[in-house]
């Protein structure tokens, strides 16, 4: 429901990127999203050229849209888009019974990925359930209420249950989303981990067309986070930690941010009132992003204590950028992954002293920097660069399809299967 189409800035290419590999390997794709852009909250013009001009068709089903990322105006969106889903399957099946041979959704958002199961096991074919956030447990780091937010959050959760028990394989962007459905099921079922990655050919042609344009002054010291300022992502740490490091005679140093977000008014009077070294850049296009981060120093994934988060999106893009990464995220599988994999470091997270503690060390050591950025695009370049790791996607869907074959004695070699 968030995905990056046509010429547009903002959004996922998760979606986008596995369509385009599906399709240069024999698939034929429908991808099914919504009229509403999330990113720039405006609804899309469906009729402009850049959503037809693809390898694969854009299906577009009316969502009224809203303007906060968590609120009541959300859920009724998203709700109405669950019922245009439903339509559209059953829409689709009376014009043909055989249309798909395959269901791909991502969840959340729960009530559309329910309705996108419910239509795979109405016509016998597999559904496979993209995992890269886990509803309602996120929620809570919004409303954490006993009782009130069991309440409020109960049709959630009913949802997720639903599509867990009906999915026949599950994709996550971690370790810990892709076994989530075993919690609500006692069926086996395919699990795999892909994390959410990037292109790194893109990523580094963006970091080469302007990184001439990010002026660094001589001396600097840039510490960077990329995201967005909301209630999982702990910039409130940052902040304090880099006033810590100035009254520790480290003036060259700088924080960046990069993102956009509720919190960001909040946090720049933060940073006014402490005169801490923060400069806020707000919503930065991409390839520009990429630039920024290239030419930082050290990089900061941070997460509130009770962040729900795994592995998050940005991570594809912090280990691309071949910089040391100081991590406050508590999943144990991605503190595991830093420690294991050697590109950075872990620090508890709320902690400005210890935040602070762990930039002065890097600061103090730019070898070891060197020798943590190093295995960090290592480690970019093996598992998280899309056009390799998303294959196992599409071995995943082949062989689903394979085993629910729905075209009568297809000829070897010939015939084309519809996700």
């Amino acid at each position: 429901m968030g995905v990056k189409l046509g010429d547009e800035v903002r959004g996922y290419t998760r979606f986008r990127f596995l369509s385009e590999l599906l399709v240069a390997e024999g698939f034929e794709v429908d991808l099914v999203t919504s009229s509403f852009q999330h990113w720039d909250k405006a609804q899309r013009d469906c009729s402009r050229a850049c959503y037809r001009d693809l390898p694969y068709q854009v299906r577009f089903i009316h969502e009224p849209g809203y303007k906060r990322n968590l609120d009541l105006a959300r859920i009724r969106s998203h709700r109405i888009a669950a019922k245009g889903v439903r339509a559209f399957f059953a829409e689709r099946f009376a014009e043909d019974p055989r249309a798909y041979d395959l269901v791909y959704a991502e969840i959340p958002p729960n009530d559309v990925a329910r309705a996108c199961a419910e239509a795979a096991q109405a016509h016998g074919i597999p559904f496979v359930a993209d995992i890269n956030d886990l509803w309602p447990e996120a929620m809570r780091m919004a409303l954490d209420v006993p009782l009130l937010s069991d309440i409020a959050f109960a049709p959630f959760a009913r949802d997720a249950a639903r599509v867990y028990e009906l999915l026949d394989a599950a994709v996550g962007t971690s370790d810990e989303y892709a076994a989530r459905p075993s919690a609500d099921r006692q069926r086996p079922y395919q699990r795999l981990t892909v994390y959410v990655g990037n292109d790194l050919a893109a990523f580094d042609a963006g970091a080469q067309r302007h990184e001439g344009a990010v002026a660094k002054p001589a001396g600097e010291l840039w510490v960077a986070y990329a995201g967005t300022l909301g209630a999982s992502y702990d910039l409130a740490t940052l902040i304090e930690a880099a006033r810590l490091l100035q009254e520790r005679d480290l003036p060259q140093l700088r924080v960046k941010v990069l993102g956009d977000g509720p919190d960001r008014e909040q946090l720049q009077s933060l940073a006014e009132r402490l005169g801490a070294p923060a400069d806020f850049l707000g919503y930065t296009p991409y390839d520009q992003m990429a630039a920024w981060l290239h030419r930082s120093d050290i990089l900061v994934n941070s997460l509130v204590r009770t962040a729900p988060q795994s592995i998050v999106t940005k991570i594809g893009d912090y280990l691309a950028a071949g910089k040391p990464m100081i991590n406050t995220g508590s999943s144990p599988e991605f503190r595991a992954k830093v420690e294991a994999d050697g590109f950075g470091l872990n620090v508890p997270a709320e902690d400005p002293k210890a935040l602070a503690d762990a930039l002065e060390e890097l600061v103090h050591n730019p070898s070891r920097r060197k020798m943590m950025g190093a295995k960090a695009r290592a480690v970019a370049e093996e598992q998280f660069d899309q056009p390799r790791s998303y294959q196992a996607i599409v071995d995943l869907i082949r062989s689903l399809t394979d085993q629910h074959p729905t075209s009568p004695d297809p000829i070897p070699g010939s015939e084309q299967h519809h996700g």
